[in-house]
């Protein structure tokens, strides 16, 4: 019983900072210390500015054996595909038409970038922020394509083109940042000491100002009114697809920090560009505001179960 509470413990140590920092940013908008045009403002200089400096100076110091896992990579990538294909068949049964294409993108689309990151960085260090940039970066790009074709499909007023999928995949910030640490970690790129103290100074803001404005974009109001289509997506996000692939990955293979990767970030709450890529082709952005609302609370229950029980199990 005493090493169950200290297995437990050291995760709640680990784990719960980074959720302390929603409900802050929550507790900010309540109290009015902060509003929708910082949270704005906020937003952007995190997806243009902090997050692709955090992702590139931190690939860039890392060692590629280390950083590119094809094996990990290539699973992380087999599971959300297949994640978004059930999604969307299970959507045929269970979901208006109307609400389909948010459904789904609810359902397989993960905050990577900000939520399974900064526990990444928590948990394993350097090594998880390696790692889990270059899953991060990776992975928009598959996020971005899988959004597009289940929303236009089921948008009356979006129509998409491989062009403009193209031009803003080849645009998005954090993709480039990848690209580049991956290209300055080859050829062997140095810096002086005193630029790394600088960017350290302003890459340690990021995850605390994402954080905070995750929790000040979510509302009380989107938990009451999450309804069974939100509910249900959300526990495909969070639950089924977690407990499905990560049970798989143990199966054939996977072990220690490469399955605690895939939980984190298979378990992450649906990405806050849900709501941005719903707003812009006309679909349900009630929906999936509801949807990244709840499944934000349910993944700080599912998060810290998953870990505990790979951290029992000795996993």
């Amino acid at each position: 019983m005493s090493a169950q509470v200290d297995v437990l413990s050291e995760i709640f140590t680990v784990s719960m900072p980074v959720f302390v920092m929603v409900i802050v940013g929550m507790v900010l908008k309540r109290v009015r210390l902060i509003d929708d045009a910082f949270i704005g403002t906020s937003s952007t200089l995190t997806f243009k500015a902090l997050m692709p400096a955090l992702l590139f100076f931190g690939i860039m110091q890392a060692d590629l054996h280390t950083a590119l896992q094809p094996k990990l990579i290539g699973y992380f990538y087999l599971a959300t595909l297949l994640t978004f294909a059930v999604s969307w068949l299970w959507s045929l049964k269970a979901v208006p038409a109307a609400q389909r294409g948010v459904y789904v993108q609810g359902a397989f689309r993960g905050n990577c970038g900000i939520v399974s990151l900064a526990l990444a960085t928590s948990l394993y260090g350097d090594y998880g922020l390696s790692i889990g940039g270059v899953m991060a970066g990776l992975v928009i790009i598959l996020f971005n394509v899988l959004s597009v074709i289940v929303l236009a499909i089921y948008s009356t007023s979006y129509q998409a083109d491989l062009r403009s999928v193209l031009r803003d995949m080849a645009r998005n910030p954090l993709i480039l940042s990848v690209l580049a640490g991956l290209v300055a970690s080859l050829v062997g790129l140095k810096l002086p000491a005193w630029l790394l103290v600088s960017v350290k100074y302003f890459t340690s803001m990021t995850l605390p100002l994402a954080l905070i404005c995750v929790g000040g974009s979510m509302s009380l109001a989107s938990f009451i009114d999450s309804g069974r289509v939100a509910f249900s997506a959300s526990l495909i996000k969070v639950l089924w697809s977690p407990l499905l692939f990560v049970a798989l990955a143990w199966a054939i293979g996977f072990r220690d920090k490469d399955l605690g990767m895939l939980l984190l970030f298979l378990a992450s709450p649906t990405a806050a560009a849900s709501y941005v890529m719903a707003r812009a082709t006309g679909s349900d952005a009630k929906l999936a505001a509801n949807i990244i609302a709840v499944s934000t609370a349910l993944s700080i229950v599912t998060i810290m179960g998953g870990l505990f029980l790979l951290q029992h199990f000795a996993l």
